[in-house]
């Protein structure tokens, strides 16, 4: 996994970087263990299962389901774009306590880079995961990295939503969820957004929307699920 050198950081940060990464595993852990995942998905949709080590391909969800899915993908040894922020950084140091590594970059800072490394991560027949509002929203709106990596590498999208039954809601631009113990977690898998490697960039804005269209419906399916109220994009 690649850290930035702790030189560019100031002293407050890296003690922060040191200390927080241990405490959230030494708090998520015990607590992963008490969630209860119930995967559904749609017709022709394959999902991938607790435990399971998924193949190449790329992989979305939405920024508010980080700490389900860290859980959930955690023996995918997936890699992860996060951005080259300190915040980004925080977040790689606790993914690799799980066993994620990642590539950093984002769309608006280090995008290219981000790309490049996660196509090699696709070529070694590994799995990438984006946050696909992340990382500053809008909430529910998914960027064009995705597009673009598909574009690049001619790999399937699939697009899931890890919705716990009971949670607490972070008052943050994504309503960051917490699960609370023993709660059930639906795992929600849409079909795949399917984009042929070399498509042309004025086809990939109609392929953002598919693939946030595929992110929708695999949220709001497990709002059915679980019997909660529907919450409409914004």
């Amino acid at each position: 996994m690649t850290t930035q050198p702790n030189r560019i950081f100031t002293f407050g940060q890296r003690i922060v970087l040191a200390i927080v990464p241990r405490i959230v595993w030494a708090l998520l852990w015990p607590l992963g263990l008490t969630w209860r995942f119930e995967v559904i998905h749609e017709d022709g949709a394959v999902p991938v299962l607790f435990g399971e080590k998924p193949g190449p391909g790329i992989y979305c969800f939405w920024h508010q389901c980080v700490l389900p899915c860290t859980v959930y993908f955690r023996a995918s040894r997936a890699v992860i774009l996060i951005s080259k922020s300190f915040d980004g950084e925080l977040i790689t140091r606790i993914l690799r306590m799980f066993g994620y590594e990642a590539v950093r970059g984002s769309s608006s800072r280090g995008g290219a880079e981000g790309l490049n490394g996660l196509r090699k991560v696709l070529d070694s027949g590994r799995t990438a995961i984006f946050t696909a509002d992340g990382p500053r929203g809008p909430i529910y709106q998914t960027k064009m990295g995705p597009i673009k990596l598909a574009s690049m590498t001619g790999a399937p999208i699939g697009a899931f939503h890890l919705e716990p039954e009971r949670a607490w809601k972070i008052n943050s631009w994504d309503e960051f969820l917490v699960p609370k113990p023993f709660t059930r977690i639906c795992v929600s898998w849409a079909n795949w957004t399917h984009v042929e490697a070399g498509t042309p960039n004025e086809q990939f804005e109609a392929k953002r929307e598919e693939l946030n269209a595929a992110l929708e419906r695999a949220r709001k399916n497990a709002y059915n699920h679980l019997f909660k109220p529907p919450k409409d994009s914004r």
